[in-house]
């Protein structure tokens, strides 16, 4: 299993070993477009893993703090209390770059600024840039793609003419 991610089409494709596409899904990346450095609010570009899976066994809208449960659920309620908040629900994949330079170490490191893959509300999810660097997918989709990848899965993010 591979995953690809199309930050111009906002599309997460999971792909066979032999790079057929199995799934497509609508996602979410930065708001301000591509990037790698730290504190750019930018979605980062070019290869990673998925370092690390968080949040098996939890219910669909667990909302999680710094890659831990609140012990909350989200609700729309929940929602209004705090509109302004960047919402981590349900599952996260945590993203590693893997080419040292651009999107790994110093200060251009995918995992040090702490970028996912991970669910949204989905009554504000969008298919088009609105995150802060993240990759947001809506809860149902997250989850089902968190069950199919295993820890380690190769993943490519891409922008511009990148095929």
């Amino acid at each position: 299993m591979k995953l690809r991610v199309d930050l111009d089409s906002q599309e997460l494709e999971l792909r066979d070993d032999t790079d057929t596409v199995l799934r497509r899904y609508p996602i979410s990346s930065a708001a301000r477009g591509p990037g790698e450095e730290t504190g750019s609010y930018r979605t980062p570009r070019g290869r990673h893993i998925v370092r690390a899976k968080i949040g098996a066994g939890t219910p669909i809208n667990t909302v999680f703090k710094a890659r831990r449960p609140t012990g909350e659920i989200y609700t729309q309620e929940l929602g209004r209390s705090d509109p302004e908040r960047d919402w981590i629900l349900t599952r996260i994949l945590w993203l590693s770059g893997k080419e040292p330079g651009f999107n790994r170490l110093g200060s251009h490191d995918s995992m040090r600024r702490y970028i996912y893959i991970h669910g949204t509300p989905d009554e504000i999810f969008e298919q088009a840039p609105r995150s802060h660097g993240c990759i947001r997918m809506r809860n149902a989709d997250v989850l089902e793609l968190f069950e199919q990848v295993p820890a380690y899965t190769e993943v490519e993010i891409v922008a511009g003419d990148a095929t």
